[in-house]
């Protein structure tokens, strides 16, 4: 049973153009209720040992630990959903939830969306129109990857 938080190992082949392939950790970002419904495909964030610092949100740092062997950063900005049977093993790890808290703020800087008077991850009803904005915060991490 796969969970929200948790690091698993998949298998990215192919990869195509700029595309993370291998077999990598992946971060499962994709929302309890639909992993509980079994829903045939799953949304990851891959991670790279490939490590770049002063990268965020573009890129965020993860200790080895638990079965993770190697400090890794997560590729916020090549979110992707992936059919399940990609998954190959895991739990490697799980994520607390402060570091879950970084991911969902990275995540919503790397779509250029921000919730107006709401945390990310709260338990509100949806936004009323008008609730998001484009925010665009992210040249110099870009420039520095590129």
């Amino acid at each position: 049973m796969r969970n929200h938080g948790e690091i698993w190992l998949a298998n990215l082949n192919p990869g195509r153009g700029t595309e993370p392939g291998k077999i990598r950790p992946v971060l499962i970002l994709q929302n309890q209720a639909l992993l509980d419904a079994a829903h045939p495909s799953t949304l990851v964030i891959p991670l790279t040992t490939n490590l770049i610092d002063d990268a965020e949100p573009l890129r965020l740092r993860v200790a080895a630990q638990g079965s993770l062997n190697k400090d890794s950063d997560l590729l916020v900005d090549q979110l992707r959903a992936i059919d399940n049977n990609r998954l190959i093993d895991g739990p490697l790890l799980r994520l607390d939830d402060e570091n879950m808290g970084k991911v969902y703020l990275a995540v919503v800087e790397v779509l250029g969306v921000e919730l107006s008077g709401r945390s990310v991850g709260s338990k509100h009803p949806p936004a009323e129109p008008g609730a998001f904005k484009i925010v665009n915060r992210s040249k110099r991490c870009v420039q520095k990857i590129i």
